[in-house]
């Protein structure tokens, strides 16, 4: 069995290392970390079978590094340490990638204990961080704009995995119930009160579990739109419309995106569904659709036509035109009969 113990307090590693030596039965190599990058590097060069590492780090800290375990070598355990301000973080990984957390200061006992409990005992099913944090992004963005076609995609997606997993039900009503909290936290956050039912997932199977895990996420949809009162607005129009009034202006996706309350990720990808441009070439587009008004009214030279739709650099807007139109701007003011 090999150990990495990594933390950026020479004082705590070595302390870390010798509670390590003093376990039963003996690990085969201990070796240590700076920090969240200096690991991935021994991860590398040979994989161990247990990763500690602290939470507060420089360069990489200890979940950045969980989540790149979780991602590329999932058959590494990860245990965090975590300083009292940082505990409900941590716990919030629990179960979900990170298997063991350990609260500060860590003693020899806490340290034989979680050693124990992961070492003498059979594996469990896991969920990786990154894909856990990754699933409730995506089903926060799906029901904050009312996509119920991605939201079905989603649970069944999660509902496949799990059923797929040897995950215990216990386990799994802990994963799914962490889910409803931390999603009524995040629309708490954006103005819209979750109820939370007290025992809201009384399941006796998998089945009835994730159940009653996707009716309370319905309920959750229905409820918004409910409280919207029919003054909701479509996140893709609502987008659109700032991007057409904006044209002269440089806006960014991430810009757009927190308009409407959208991650840029979850933003540019149901931007691209369901316009069938990128965010850049919808509002290019836009800006030659712009143009060529412009153009049709014999007065507006086409140096301040450039300008109007965002473009103070006159060659690159003569350029742009006539890749996307065919024709350079005054061949297009010509073909119109405007000299």
């Amino acid at each position: 069995m090999r150990l990495l113990i990594v933390d950026d307090e020479p004082v705590i590693r070595l302390g870390l290392v010798k509670m390590a030596e003093d376990y039963m039965p003996p690990f085969q190599q201990i070796r240590t970390a700076e920090n969240g990058a200096a690991a991935m590097e021994l991860i590398r060069e040979a994989q161990p079978d247990l990763v500690l590492t602290d939470i507060r780090m420089p360069k990489m800290d200890g979940l950045a590094l969980c989540e790149q375990i979780s991602e590329q070598y999932p058959g590494i355990q990860t245990v965090v340490i975590s300083g009292y301000n940082d505990f409900e973080y941590a716990q919030k990984c629990l179960n979900y990638g990170v298997k063991h957390y350990l609260l500060k200061p860590v003693t020899k006992k806490d340290v034989h204990d979680m050693l124990d409990n992961l070492l003498k005992k059979p594996a469990r099913s896991y969920v990786p961080v990154s894909r856990y944090v990754e699933r409730v992004d995506r089903l926060e963005q799906s029901i904050w704009s009312l996509n119920m076609e991605e939201l079905d995609r989603l649970t069944a997606e999660w509902r496949d995995s799990c059923l797929a997993s040897d995950m215990s039900l216990p386990q799994l009503r802990e994963l799914l119930e962490d889910c409803i909290v931390l999603l009524s936290k995040r629309f708490q956050a954006r103005s819209y009160s979750v109820e939370l039912d007290p025992g809201f997932l009384p399941a006796v199977s998998m089945k009835e579990a994730l159940d009653s895990f996707e009716m309370r996420l319905r309920r959750m949809a229905n409820g918004l739109q409910a409280s919207r009162s029919g003054h909701f607005k479509d996140p893709m129009e609502e987008a659109k419309a700032y991007i057409d009034s904006r044209l002269s202006q440089e806006i960014s996706l991430e810009q757009v995106a927190g308009m409407v309350g959208l991650t840029p990720t979850y933003f540019s990808a149901l931007f691209k569904k369901l316009t069938n441009q990128t965010f850049v070439q919808y509002r290019i587009n836009k800006r030659m659709e712009k143009a060529k008004e412009l153009l049709s009214i014999p007065h507006i030279r086409i140096v301040d036509v450039a300008a109007e739709v965002g473009y103070e650099d006159y060659p690159h807007f003569t350029k742009t035109f006539k890749k996307i139109v065919g024709v350079s701007p005054s061949e297009y003011r010509s073909g119109l009969g405007i000299k």
